[in-house]
Protein backbone atom coordinates (compact mmCIF):
# COMPACT_ATOMS: atom_id res chain seq x y z
CA UNK A 1 0.00 0.00 0.00
CA UNK A 2 1.26 3.49 -0.84
CA UNK A 3 2.48 5.62 2.05
CA UNK A 4 -0.05 8.32 1.13
CA UNK A 5 -2.88 5.78 1.59
CA UNK A 6 -2.29 5.59 5.34
CA UNK A 7 -4.14 7.74 7.88
CA UNK A 8 -2.82 8.65 11.33
CA UNK A 9 -4.52 8.29 14.70
CA UNK A 10 -2.86 8.83 18.07
CA UNK A 11 -3.10 9.85 21.71
CA UNK A 12 -0.08 12.26 21.90
CA UNK A 13 2.08 9.44 23.25
CA UNK A 14 2.03 7.01 20.35
CA UNK A 15 0.35 6.63 16.96
CA UNK A 16 -1.07 4.07 14.53
CA UNK A 17 -1.21 4.04 10.72
CA UNK A 18 -4.40 2.73 9.08
CA UNK A 19 -4.60 1.90 5.37
CA UNK A 20 -7.51 2.42 3.01
CA UNK A 21 -8.00 -1.34 3.17
CA UNK A 22 -8.92 -1.05 6.87
CA UNK A 23 -5.64 -2.50 8.12
CA UNK A 24 -3.59 -1.10 10.98
CA UNK A 25 -0.07 -1.80 9.73
CA UNK A 26 2.01 0.19 12.25
CA UNK A 27 1.61 0.68 15.99
CA UNK A 28 4.27 1.09 18.69
CA UNK A 29 3.31 0.95 22.37
CA UNK A 30 3.49 2.48 24.87
CA UNK A 31 5.61 5.26 23.26
CA UNK A 32 6.38 6.46 19.77
CA UNK A 33 9.83 4.85 19.99
CA UNK A 34 8.73 1.57 21.61
CA UNK A 35 8.94 -1.73 19.70
CA UNK A 36 5.92 -2.26 17.47
CA UNK A 37 2.89 -4.53 17.93
CA UNK A 38 2.03 -4.30 14.20
CA UNK A 39 4.81 -3.92 11.62
CA UNK A 40 3.37 -4.96 8.25
CA UNK A 41 4.27 -1.45 7.05
CA UNK A 42 7.89 -2.61 6.93
CA UNK A 43 7.28 -6.26 6.11
CA UNK A 44 4.33 -8.50 5.34
CA UNK A 45 1.35 -10.09 7.07
CA UNK A 46 3.60 -12.25 9.23
CA UNK A 47 4.95 -9.11 10.92
CA UNK A 48 1.61 -8.10 12.42
CA UNK A 49 -1.52 -6.16 11.44
CA UNK A 50 -5.20 -5.72 12.33
CA UNK A 51 -7.72 -5.49 9.50
CA UNK A 52 -11.39 -4.53 9.80
CA UNK A 53 -13.33 -4.45 6.52
CA UNK A 54 -16.49 -5.42 4.65
CA UNK A 55 -16.36 -8.94 3.23
CA UNK A 56 -15.35 -8.87 -0.42
CA UNK A 57 -14.12 -5.26 -0.36
CA UNK A 58 -10.43 -4.40 -0.75
CA UNK A 59 -10.78 -0.65 -0.29
CA UNK A 60 -13.18 1.55 1.65
CA UNK A 61 -15.64 3.78 -0.20
CA UNK A 62 -14.53 6.91 1.65
CA UNK A 63 -12.98 8.05 4.89
CA UNK A 64 -12.48 11.30 6.77
CA UNK A 65 -11.67 12.58 10.23
CA UNK A 66 -14.55 13.67 12.41
CA UNK A 67 -14.54 17.45 12.35
CA UNK A 68 -11.65 19.05 14.27
CA UNK A 69 -10.42 15.75 15.71
CA UNK A 70 -8.03 12.86 15.19
CA UNK A 71 -10.89 10.34 15.12
CA UNK A 72 -11.03 8.54 11.77
CA UNK A 73 -14.33 7.42 10.18
CA UNK A 74 -14.13 4.89 7.32
CA UNK A 75 -17.24 3.94 5.34
CA UNK A 76 -17.68 0.55 3.67
CA UNK A 77 -20.44 0.26 1.05
CA UNK A 78 -21.90 -3.04 -0.18
CA UNK A 79 -25.02 -3.98 -2.18
CA UNK A 80 -26.76 -4.85 1.12
CA UNK A 81 -25.85 -1.82 3.22
CA UNK A 82 -23.25 0.58 4.57
CA UNK A 83 -21.03 0.32 7.65
CA UNK A 84 -18.73 2.85 9.30
CA UNK A 85 -15.61 1.93 11.24
CA UNK A 86 -14.56 4.63 13.72
CA UNK A 87 -10.90 4.34 14.76
CA UNK A 88 -9.33 6.33 17.58
CA UNK A 89 -6.91 6.21 20.48
CA UNK A 90 -8.57 7.61 23.63
CA UNK A 91 -6.97 10.36 25.66
CA UNK A 92 -4.66 8.31 27.86
CA UNK A 93 -5.27 8.18 31.60
CA UNK A 94 -3.47 4.90 32.27
CA UNK A 95 -2.60 2.17 29.79
CA UNK A 96 -2.86 2.89 26.06
CA UNK A 97 -6.01 1.79 24.22
CA UNK A 98 -7.01 1.59 20.58
CA UNK A 99 -10.70 1.41 19.70
CA UNK A 100 -12.30 0.20 16.45
CA UNK A 101 -16.04 0.82 16.62
CA UNK A 102 -18.17 -0.74 13.87
CA UNK A 103 -21.44 1.14 13.26
CA UNK A 104 -24.27 0.01 10.95
CA UNK A 105 -25.50 2.94 8.85
CA UNK A 106 -27.98 1.19 6.56
CA UNK A 107 -29.15 -2.31 5.70
CA UNK A 108 -26.91 -5.17 6.84
CA UNK A 109 -23.24 -5.72 6.06
CA UNK A 110 -21.08 -8.79 6.53
CA UNK A 111 -17.78 -7.74 8.09
CA UNK A 112 -14.48 -9.52 8.61
CA UNK A 113 -11.64 -8.88 11.02
CA UNK A 114 -8.22 -10.47 11.28
CA UNK A 115 -5.53 -9.69 13.82
CA UNK A 116 -1.95 -10.88 14.05
CA UNK A 117 -0.11 -9.48 17.06
CA UNK A 118 3.66 -9.49 16.64
CA UNK A 119 5.74 -7.85 19.35
CA UNK A 120 9.31 -6.53 18.97
CA UNK A 121 8.98 -5.22 15.41
CA UNK A 122 7.25 -8.29 14.03
CA UNK A 123 9.64 -10.80 15.55
CA UNK A 124 7.84 -12.22 18.63
CA UNK A 125 4.72 -14.35 18.18
CA UNK A 126 2.90 -14.01 21.53
CA UNK A 127 1.19 -16.71 23.54
CA UNK A 128 -2.54 -16.08 23.16
CA UNK A 129 -5.37 -17.50 25.22
CA UNK A 130 -9.01 -16.80 25.88
CA UNK A 131 -10.13 -15.34 29.17
CA UNK A 132 -13.90 -15.32 29.15
CA UNK A 133 -15.02 -13.36 26.10
CA UNK A 134 -11.64 -11.70 25.72
CA UNK A 135 -8.30 -12.51 24.11
CA UNK A 136 -5.06 -12.13 26.07
CA UNK A 137 -1.66 -12.17 24.32
CA UNK A 138 1.72 -12.14 26.12
CA UNK A 139 5.25 -12.02 24.77
CA UNK A 140 8.23 -10.93 26.86
CA UNK A 141 7.55 -7.52 28.45
CA UNK A 142 4.41 -6.90 26.37
CA UNK A 143 0.84 -7.87 27.10
CA UNK A 144 -2.31 -7.09 25.12
CA UNK A 145 -6.01 -7.57 25.86
CA UNK A 146 -8.53 -7.58 23.03
CA UNK A 147 -12.12 -7.00 24.09
CA UNK A 148 -14.24 -8.26 21.21
CA UNK A 149 -18.04 -8.25 20.93
CA UNK A 150 -17.80 -11.29 18.61
CA UNK A 151 -15.88 -14.55 19.15
CA UNK A 152 -12.42 -14.56 17.56
CA UNK A 153 -11.31 -17.86 16.06
CA UNK A 154 -7.68 -18.79 16.57
CA UNK A 155 -5.40 -20.70 14.22
CA UNK A 156 -2.10 -20.38 12.41
CA UNK A 157 -0.94 -17.77 14.95
CA UNK A 158 -3.73 -15.36 14.10
CA UNK A 159 -7.33 -14.62 15.16
CA UNK A 160 -10.25 -13.78 12.93
CA UNK A 161 -14.02 -13.45 12.80
CA UNK A 162 -16.85 -12.85 10.37
CA UNK A 163 -19.95 -11.07 11.65
CA UNK A 164 -22.99 -9.15 10.45
CA UNK A 165 -23.81 -5.55 11.40
CA UNK A 166 -27.28 -4.12 10.97
CA UNK A 167 -28.34 -0.48 10.77
CA UNK A 168 -28.22 1.13 14.21
CA UNK A 169 -25.87 -1.47 15.73
CA UNK A 170 -22.54 -0.55 17.36
CA UNK A 171 -19.87 -3.16 17.96
CA UNK A 172 -16.75 -1.83 19.77
CA UNK A 173 -13.42 -3.68 19.59
CA UNK A 174 -10.83 -2.51 22.16
CA UNK A 175 -7.09 -3.23 22.04
CA UNK A 176 -5.31 -2.47 25.35
CA UNK A 177 -1.56 -2.74 26.02
CA UNK A 178 0.12 -3.03 29.41
CA UNK A 179 3.42 -4.37 30.82
CA UNK A 180 3.17 -8.14 31.07
CA UNK A 181 4.22 -8.18 34.74
CA UNK A 182 1.23 -6.07 35.74
CA UNK A 183 -2.36 -7.26 36.30
CA UNK A 184 -5.09 -6.85 33.73
CA UNK A 185 -6.07 -3.17 33.48
CA UNK A 186 -9.70 -2.13 33.96
CA UNK A 187 -11.78 -2.13 30.79
CA UNK A 188 -12.77 1.23 29.31
CA UNK A 189 -16.21 2.31 28.13
CA UNK A 190 -15.48 2.76 24.40
CA UNK A 191 -18.57 4.84 23.64
CA UNK A 192 -17.85 7.24 26.50
CA UNK A 193 -14.19 7.43 25.45
CA UNK A 194 -15.22 8.32 21.92
CA UNK A 195 -17.13 11.35 23.18
CA UNK A 196 -14.30 12.38 25.51
CA UNK A 197 -11.69 12.03 22.76
CA UNK A 198 -13.65 14.09 20.24
CA UNK A 199 -14.34 16.76 22.87
CA UNK A 200 -10.66 16.91 23.87
CA UNK A 201 -9.48 17.48 20.29
CA UNK A 202 -12.18 20.06 19.58
CA UNK A 203 -11.37 21.92 22.77
CA UNK A 204 -7.72 22.06 21.69
CA UNK A 205 -8.67 23.27 18.22
CA UNK A 206 -10.89 25.98 19.73
CA UNK A 207 -7.71 27.71 20.94
CA UNK A 208 -6.47 28.15 17.37
CA UNK A 209 -5.88 31.78 16.50
CA UNK A 210 -5.83 31.34 12.72
CA UNK A 211 -8.75 33.04 10.98
CA UNK A 212 -7.70 32.93 7.33
CA UNK A 213 -9.30 31.37 4.24
CA UNK A 214 -7.54 27.99 4.58
CA UNK A 215 -8.91 27.19 8.01
CA UNK A 216 -9.61 23.47 7.43
CA UNK A 217 -6.17 22.74 5.98
CA UNK A 218 -4.39 24.71 8.69
CA UNK A 219 -6.32 23.05 11.51
CA UNK A 220 -5.72 19.57 10.06
CA UNK A 221 -1.99 20.32 9.89
CA UNK A 222 -1.96 21.64 13.46
CA UNK A 223 -3.76 18.53 14.73
CA UNK A 224 -1.12 16.38 13.05
CA UNK A 225 1.69 18.37 14.66
CA UNK A 226 -0.02 18.12 18.04
CA UNK A 227 -0.33 14.35 17.53
CA UNK A 228 3.48 14.18 17.24
CA UNK A 229 3.90 15.79 20.67
CA UNK A 230 4.78 13.44 23.51
CA UNK A 231 2.46 14.97 26.09
CA UNK A 232 4.13 13.64 29.31
CA UNK A 233 7.33 15.59 28.57
CA UNK A 234 6.60 18.16 25.85
CA UNK A 235 9.06 16.58 23.39
CA UNK A 236 8.07 16.58 19.71
CA UNK A 237 9.00 13.68 17.42
CA UNK A 238 9.86 14.22 13.78
CA UNK A 239 7.62 11.31 12.70
CA UNK A 240 5.88 8.28 14.22
CA UNK A 241 7.66 5.84 11.87
CA UNK A 242 11.06 4.40 11.10
CA UNK A 243 12.78 3.40 7.87
CA UNK A 244 10.31 4.73 5.32
CA UNK A 245 12.70 5.28 2.38
CA UNK A 246 13.64 8.55 0.75
CA UNK A 247 13.04 6.68 -2.53
CA UNK A 248 11.85 3.13 -3.20
CA UNK A 249 14.67 0.64 -3.09
CA UNK A 250 17.03 3.14 -1.46
CA UNK A 251 19.11 2.62 1.67
CA UNK A 252 18.65 6.04 3.31
CA UNK A 253 16.04 4.68 5.69
CA UNK A 254 16.23 6.32 9.10
CA UNK A 255 14.39 6.19 12.40
CA UNK A 256 12.54 9.47 12.88
CA UNK A 257 10.73 8.67 16.15
CA UNK A 258 12.97 11.06 18.09
CA UNK A 259 13.07 14.74 18.92
CA UNK A 260 15.26 16.72 16.53
CA UNK A 261 15.83 20.21 17.90
CA UNK A 262 15.69 21.60 14.37
CA UNK A 263 12.40 19.94 13.45
CA UNK A 264 10.84 20.80 16.80
CA UNK A 265 11.82 24.44 16.38
CA UNK A 266 9.99 24.57 13.05
CA UNK A 267 6.96 22.81 14.56
CA UNK A 268 6.90 25.30 17.42
CA UNK A 269 6.97 28.19 15.00
CA UNK A 270 3.84 26.84 13.30
CA UNK A 271 2.08 26.24 16.63
CA UNK A 272 3.02 29.68 17.93
CA UNK A 273 1.69 31.38 14.82
CA UNK A 274 -1.65 29.74 15.62
CA UNK A 275 -1.56 30.88 19.26
CA UNK A 276 -0.41 27.67 20.99
CA UNK A 277 1.98 29.19 23.53
CA UNK A 278 1.46 26.38 26.08
CA UNK A 279 3.00 23.84 23.71
CA UNK A 280 6.01 26.10 23.22
CA UNK A 281 6.50 26.45 26.96
CA UNK A 282 6.20 22.69 27.46
CA UNK A 283 8.86 22.14 24.79
CA UNK A 284 11.11 24.75 26.39
CA UNK A 285 10.95 22.87 29.71
CA UNK A 286 11.66 19.60 27.88
CA UNK A 287 14.59 21.24 26.12
CA UNK A 288 16.13 22.53 29.33
CA UNK A 289 16.06 19.04 30.82
CA UNK A 290 17.37 17.40 27.66
CA UNK A 291 20.37 19.69 27.08
CA UNK A 292 21.25 20.26 30.75
CA UNK A 293 25.03 19.96 31.13
CA UNK A 294 28.00 21.18 29.13
CA UNK A 295 27.15 22.97 25.85
CA UNK A 296 29.77 20.91 24.00
CA UNK A 297 27.69 17.83 24.86
CA UNK A 298 24.52 19.14 23.24
CA UNK A 299 23.00 16.76 20.69
CA UNK A 300 20.96 17.42 17.58
CA UNK A 301 18.26 14.99 18.78
CA UNK A 302 17.04 13.26 21.93
CA UNK A 303 14.51 10.64 22.96
CA UNK A 304 10.99 11.72 23.88
CA UNK A 305 11.96 11.92 27.56
CA UNK A 306 15.35 13.49 26.82
CA UNK A 307 17.34 10.25 26.38
CA UNK A 308 20.75 10.78 24.80
CA UNK A 309 21.79 7.24 23.89
CA UNK A 310 19.95 6.29 20.68
CA UNK A 311 22.07 3.39 19.40
CA UNK A 312 21.41 2.50 15.78
CA UNK A 313 20.85 -1.10 14.72
CA UNK A 314 19.45 -3.00 11.75
CA UNK A 315 16.43 -5.33 11.92
CA UNK A 316 17.46 -8.01 9.44
CA UNK A 317 14.18 -9.94 9.67
CA UNK A 318 12.18 -7.09 8.12
CA UNK A 319 12.48 -6.60 4.33
CA UNK A 320 11.52 -2.92 4.52
CA UNK A 321 8.79 -0.86 2.91
CA UNK A 322 8.49 -2.06 -0.72
CA UNK A 323 11.70 -4.05 -0.08
CA UNK A 324 13.65 -0.90 0.76
CA UNK A 325 16.19 -2.35 3.17
CA UNK A 326 17.72 -1.94 5.65
CA UNK A 327 15.19 -1.33 8.41
CA UNK A 328 16.85 0.64 11.19
CA UNK A 329 15.91 1.58 14.73
CA UNK A 330 17.86 4.11 16.74
CA UNK A 331 19.74 6.86 14.95
CA UNK A 332 23.52 7.22 14.72
CA UNK A 333 23.14 10.88 13.75
CA UNK A 334 22.55 11.62 17.44
CA UNK A 335 26.32 11.84 17.79
CA UNK A 336 26.85 14.29 14.93
CA UNK A 337 28.00 17.90 15.23
CA UNK A 338 25.58 20.27 13.50
CA UNK A 339 26.11 23.99 13.97
CA UNK A 340 22.71 25.03 12.67
CA UNK A 341 20.94 23.49 15.69
CA UNK A 342 22.16 26.31 17.94
CA UNK A 343 20.59 28.91 15.68
CA UNK A 344 17.35 26.96 15.41
CA UNK A 345 17.00 26.66 19.19
CA UNK A 346 17.88 30.26 20.01
CA UNK A 347 15.60 31.56 17.27
CA UNK A 348 12.70 29.32 18.36
CA UNK A 349 12.94 30.51 21.96
CA UNK A 350 13.31 34.12 20.84
CA UNK A 351 10.17 33.91 18.70
CA UNK A 352 8.30 32.07 21.45
CA UNK A 353 9.04 34.84 23.93
CA UNK A 354 7.96 37.47 21.40
CA UNK A 355 4.65 35.62 21.09
CA UNK A 356 3.98 35.49 24.82
CA UNK A 357 6.06 32.71 26.38
CA UNK A 358 7.21 33.87 29.85
CA UNK A 359 10.86 34.89 30.25
CA UNK A 360 13.01 32.62 32.36
CA UNK A 361 16.45 33.23 33.95
CA UNK A 362 17.46 29.58 33.76
CA UNK A 363 16.75 29.49 30.03
CA UNK A 364 18.86 32.59 29.50
CA UNK A 365 21.83 31.20 31.42
CA UNK A 366 21.83 28.04 29.28
CA UNK A 367 21.63 30.10 26.09
CA UNK A 368 24.59 32.19 27.21
CA UNK A 369 26.65 29.05 27.74
CA UNK A 370 25.66 27.87 24.29
CA UNK A 371 26.66 31.21 22.78
CA UNK A 372 30.06 31.04 24.48
CA UNK A 373 30.60 27.59 22.97
CA UNK A 374 29.46 28.75 19.52
CA UNK A 375 31.76 31.77 19.68
CA UNK A 376 34.79 29.46 19.66
CA UNK A 377 33.44 26.70 17.41
CA UNK A 378 31.37 28.36 14.66
CA UNK A 379 34.18 27.99 12.14
CA UNK A 380 34.52 24.20 12.53
CA UNK A 381 33.32 21.86 9.77
CA UNK A 382 30.22 19.83 10.65
CA UNK A 383 27.81 17.22 9.31
CA UNK A 384 25.31 19.95 8.54
CA UNK A 385 21.58 20.02 7.87
CA UNK A 386 21.89 16.99 5.58
CA UNK A 387 23.49 14.80 8.29
CA UNK A 388 26.13 13.51 5.90
CA UNK A 389 27.74 10.25 6.96
CA UNK A 390 31.24 11.04 5.83
CA UNK A 391 33.99 13.60 6.48
CA UNK A 392 32.79 16.84 8.06
CA UNK A 393 32.56 19.83 5.72
CA UNK A 394 31.90 23.55 5.77
CA UNK A 395 28.25 24.31 4.92
CA UNK A 396 26.96 27.81 4.21
CA UNK A 397 23.69 26.95 5.96
CA UNK A 398 25.56 26.04 9.16
CA UNK A 399 27.43 29.35 9.21
CA UNK A 400 24.28 31.36 8.58
CA UNK A 401 22.49 29.63 11.44
CA UNK A 402 25.46 30.27 13.74
CA UNK A 403 25.14 33.94 12.82
CA UNK A 404 21.41 33.75 13.53
CA UNK A 405 22.09 32.41 17.04
CA UNK A 406 24.33 35.38 17.86
CA UNK A 407 21.92 37.85 16.27
CA UNK A 408 19.01 36.58 18.35
CA UNK A 409 21.14 36.52 21.50
CA UNK A 410 22.11 40.18 21.11
CA UNK A 411 18.59 41.25 20.13
CA UNK A 412 17.06 39.33 23.01
CA UNK A 413 19.54 40.71 25.51
CA UNK A 414 18.81 44.27 24.43
CA UNK A 415 15.06 43.75 24.64
CA UNK A 416 15.26 42.11 28.07
CA UNK A 417 17.88 44.43 29.54
CA UNK A 418 20.41 41.62 29.92
CA UNK A 419 24.15 42.05 30.01
CA UNK A 420 26.70 40.16 27.95
CA UNK A 421 29.72 40.44 25.61
CA UNK A 422 27.62 41.88 22.81
CA UNK A 423 30.51 43.53 20.97
CA UNK A 424 32.45 40.28 20.83
CA UNK A 425 29.43 38.27 19.75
Amino acid sequence: MRIEDYALIGDTQSAALIGRNGSIDWLCLPRFDSPSCFARLLGDESNGFWRMAAVGRDTAARRAYLEDSLVLATDWETPTGTVRVVDFMPVRSGNPDLVRMVEGLSGTVEMTTEIRIRFDYGRIVPWARRTGAHLHAVGGPDSVWIHSPVPLRGGDYRHEATFTVAAGERLPFVFTWHPSHQPQPPAIDPLAELGLTVDAWRHWVSRCGYRGPWRDAVVRSLITLKALTYSPTGGIVAAPTTSLPEHLGGVRNWDYRYCWLRDAAMTLDALLRAGYVEEADAWRVWLLRAIAGRPEDHQIMYGVAGERRLPEMTLDWLPGYENSAPVRIGNGAAGQFQLDVYGQVVNALYRARKRGMPRDDYTWSLLVKGAEFLEHNWDRPDEGLWEVRGPRRHFVHSKIMAWLAMDRMTRGAAELGRTGPFGRW
